[in-house]
């Protein structure tokens, strides 16, 4: 059977048209699966790998840093409770032979009857008077007593024999300066301090716990019995009389006779 020589191309031309369609639908085929598998394969590669830790890096437990607590937030019960605030130290009375002056308190009343006295008091005062009108110094010596009893005679703590030390403190050999100076002290009015309390004493001369700027003309002529004007106005300087003073405590115990602030 003869074709015309125009069907042949015609058929070819299908034929072939056909075959390329046959292999370009398998070569997409082919496309669309390839390159998903390479993309996955790629993505598998580039994950960088779980992070183990090295034996260097490895922390022992508990060594983690914690991160601080909220603001607001309370201690815990696992931290130590902050220290106790250190207590103030008690006050102590070893002071009562210093001068007490309070501006801003009423001034203790002055009193100059020795009848108000306690009776230990009043006969420790005359025993001291006593001593110092007699010119001898060595009357003294059991009235001050020693041991821990002793009768405190300076502000720092002395060495050797008490009678000495104060011989020593006397413009005289003698030691008769000094009983002039306690007799005139004890000569003044009193105060009665921190009565009702382990610090109770009688302390003279008065001027011990007055201010010196709101003395009276007629108090004034008494301080100056005891010290010179110059003395006096140094004193205002420091704002209390720091001259001689005696304390004795109601139970008749001569407590000090000292000068000094």
């Amino acid at each position: 059977m003869n074709f015309p020589v125009s069907g042949k191309p015609k058929g070819l031309v299908l034929y072939i048209r056909l075959a390329a369609c046959c292999a370009a639908v398998a070569f997409t085929t082919c496309l669309a699966s390839s390159p998903a598998h390479a993309l996955s394969e790629i993505k598998r590669e580039e994950l960088p790998a779980p992070a183990t830790p090295s034996d260097d890096d490895v922390s022992p437990p508990g060594s983690a840093i914690p991160m601080p607590d909220p603001v607001g937030t309370p201690p815990s019960a696992s931290q130590p409770a902050a220290p106790d605030a250190a207590e103030p130290d008690s006050p102590s009375d070893g002071g009562s032979n210093r001068p007490r002056v309070d501006p801003e308190a009423p001034p203790p009343e002055v009193v100059y009857d020795l009848g108000k006295l306690p009776e230990p008091v009043r006969r420790m005062h005359d025993l001291i008077i006593e001593a110092c009108k007699s010119g001898d110094i060595e009357k003294l010596r059991p009235l001050i007593g020693k041991g821990d009893s002793m009768t405190q005679l300076s502000l720092a703590d002395i060495e050797g024999d008490a009678i000495t030390f104060l011989k020593g403190m006397s413009g005289d050999p003698d030691g008769q300066e000094i009983l002039a100076i306690l007799e005139e002290v004890l000569s003044a009015g009193y105060v009665h301090v921190d009565a009702g309390t382990p610090q109770d004493l009688y302390v003279w001369p008065y001027f011990f716990a007055l201010p010196l700027d709101k003395l009276d003309s007629k108090q004034r002529v008494e301080l100056f019995k005891i010290v010179t004007a110059g003395d006096f106005d140094d004193m205002k300087q420091f704002g209390a009389y720091i001259f001689y003073r005696v304390g004795i405590t109601p139970a008749g115990q001569w407590t000090f006779f000292v000068a000094g602030d």
